[in-house]
């Protein structure tokens, strides 16, 4: 029995006692707290965030009491159910008193991401009616101070930091706290029901429109009943969140933890990730590919440096742990070999992730299927989800329970969702996770939904004989060459970022007589190839311009090309100098490639590829 398998046996033994203890229903958001409470240990760190360089800790109590206050001061304000309230903020422990003080007497939350720019900004809150903003500090109030005057159903805004001139959330709980009364608020409370709007969120969208998607109470929760069991964690653990709050994805996680008692620590950054993680040695992250293609990029760097046996001993690990495969299918001299690397190499692995890592949930894109090998040998499981914004957002996941992982898949459909594949392929799904609609856009919600309730996902894929879902595609994304052939652009890209040469590749080619590709180098990983081959390059733009450079990016380009028919195959390609990311806007908050805006911004480079 392979170890990781073993160790998921092991605690699920264990939490057979801690489910029996659960003594409380929950059918709305804020039912968690209270649950919280009366179920788990007293701690301190029910949520963490860093403040000054400082772990800032807050109980349950500490939670409960500033999310009530909060319901008192909106309600002071006059906001009713179903009025909207937007917060713009990075991960931080006031982002959950709101949400649960919103939830708590039936407005709406509407979460905003703190990355886009002043035109999305006035669009969505004008076109939500927002009443109140809660703004993180200075840097993003910026972003929206001039659009304020042109909003008037806007009330009031308050920042997190303080700031001259604009009210401090302290005092937005200080008001609360002066105007307390429980008992309408317990009547508010019971008035809420679990079809009753929870949040309105507008994606960020790869294509460039965003929708205001409608989510109620009974979408997060069904989604929290369906997903507890699948995470080896109890209320003695930690995780830490990075992934932006805003973003369905992470909220939904963050009630799973909240659940299952799980002590949540806020990352200060992207920057901070690995500090953090040694920091606090979490039991749980949850993540997208990106983050973990970066991890294992530099884990590779550093060992490419080592010197003689060293050397060997980590080249020998790695190739082992990519051969990986579940339930030692690989037979026992494989697992002998293995549990040698363990101890050898990749406890080093794991010490880098905090040592107590037992599980990375990821999601948002394709993972590679190599590195959820990789880092399960290292016994840090890696399960690969599926889901949208639509569907709260899980659909399918992978799981330690013997027959639920599958490596190249994002695992079988959650127990209350119903999945079937089109005719054309597409995924279609339909259950108590799928959204009321889209808001102010009956049309749009009857072209996503279907008249017998099924979702169109809008991505293609199949189910696998054992059950589990692999995605094949983005029907949206897929485009015809002049010569009739149709492409699968996202299957290429994913195959192609494989390579540690590569951050980034967008396939091009619609109408034209070839496919080609836009390729951002990982400069990371190519700045340490440089300085092993005594390439001499200081800046991105000398190193792609580099004779040598330009040579082993060829030999790149064609093997994996290998893997692609003639006509799917990268005849051209060009490399750019700069890194894609949220900021510069190529990518989505949860680090997919927009491609309506990387064809607009890269027009004439994509055009010299077929000159």
């Amino acid at each position: 029995m392979n170890q990781c398998y073993q160790n998921y046996l092991t605690f699920a033994a264990s939490k057979k006692v801690f489910t029996k203890k659960i003594i409380m229903n929950i059918t709305r958001t804020f039912d968690l707290l209270p649950r919280y409470k009366a179920q788990f240990r007293t701690k301190d760190d029910a949520l963490a965030g860093k403040v000054d360089g400082k772990w800032v800790k807050y109980s349950i109590d500490d939670y409960i009491e500033t999310a009530d206050n909060i319901s008192y001061a909106l309600l002071k304000y006059g906001i009713e159910k179903g009025d909207k309230i937007a917060t713009i903020t990075t991960n931080r422990p006031e982002w959950n008193f709101l949400d649960m003080g919103i939830a708590q007497i039936g407005a709406v939350h509407v979460p905003i991401y703190p990355t886009i720019s002043e035109s999305d900004y006035e669009y969505i809150l004008k076109h939500a009616e927002v009443k109140m903003v809660f703004v993180e500090g200075q840097e993003l109030l910026r972003k929206i101070e001039k659009i304020l005057p042109t909003i008037p159903t806007i009330k009031e805004v308050y920042t997190f930091k303080k700031i001259d001139n604009v009210k401090p959330l302290a005092e937005f709980v200080s008001l609360g706290k002066e105007n307390s009364i429980p008992e309408k608020l317990e009547k508010i409370k019971n008035s809420i029901t679990p079809d009753d709007t929870a949040t309105l969120i507008y994606t960020s969208g790869t294509t460039g429109t965003s929708k205001g998607v409608t989510l109620s109470h009974n979408n997060f929760i069904s989604q929290v009943l369906d997903l507890y069991h699948i995470f080896p964690v109890d209320d003695t653990s930690k995780c830490l969140s990075y992934l932006p709050v805003s973003h369905v994805y992470e909220r939904t996680n963050l009630y799973v933890y909240q659940y299952l008692g799980v002590s949540i620590y806020y990352a200060q950054n992207m920057g901070t990730i690995a500090d953090n993680l040694k920091e606090i040695s979490p039991e749980m992250l949850t993540t997208v590919p990106r983050l973990l293609e970066k991890v294992y990029d530099k884990i590779v760097a550093k060992g490419m440096k080592l010197k003689g046996v060293k050397r060997a001993m980590f080249l020998w690990a790695l190739n082992l742990g990519l051969k990986y495969e579940i339930e030692g299918k690989n037979g026992w001299f494989y697992e002998l070999q293995l549990s040698i690397a363990n101890k050898l190499i990749f406890n080093k692995w794991r010490e880098a992730l905090g040592s107590k890592m037992r599980v990375i949930v990821s999601g948002g894109a394709a993972l590679q299927p190599r590195l959820a090998r990789v880092f399960t040998a290292a016994r840090i499981p890696v399960l690969e989800g599926y889901g949208l914004t639509e569907t709260s957002p899980v659909i399918a996941v992978n799981s330690l329970e013997k027959g639920g992982l599958k490596f190249g898949t994002v695992g079988k459909p959650l127990k209350s969702v119903e999945v079937k594949i089109a005719k054309d392929d597409e995924i279609l799904c339909k259950g108590p996770n799928l959204m009321e609609g889209y808001y102010k856009d009956p049309e749009m919600t009857k072209e996503a939904i279907d008249k017998d309730g099924w979702f169109h996902t809008g991505d293609q894929g199949r189910i696998e004989p054992e059950g589990h879902i692999k995605i094949t595609g983005r029907k949206k994304a897929i485009f015809k060459t002049a010569m009739g052939k149709y492409i699968s652009p996202e299957h290429i890209e994913n195959k192609f970022v494989e390579s540690s040469f590569v951050d980034s590749l967008l396939v091009v080619g619609e109408n034209q007589k070839f496919a080609a590709a836009l390729i951002v180098p990982d400069f990371l990983f190519l700045k340490s190839w440089c300085a092993k081959k005594g390439v001499k390059c200081s800046t991105n733009a000398e190193i792609i311009n580099n004779p040598d450079v330009i040579n082993r990016f060829r030999k790149e380009v064609a093997k994996y090309n290998n893997s692609f028919g003639s006509y799917e195959q990268i005849k051209k390609y060009k490399l750019l100098e700069k890194e894609w990311a949220i900021e510069t806007r190529e990518l989505t908050a949860n680090l997919k490639l927009r491609r309506k805006f990387i064809f607009e911004k890269y027009n004439s480079d994509i055009e010299g590829l077929f000159k």
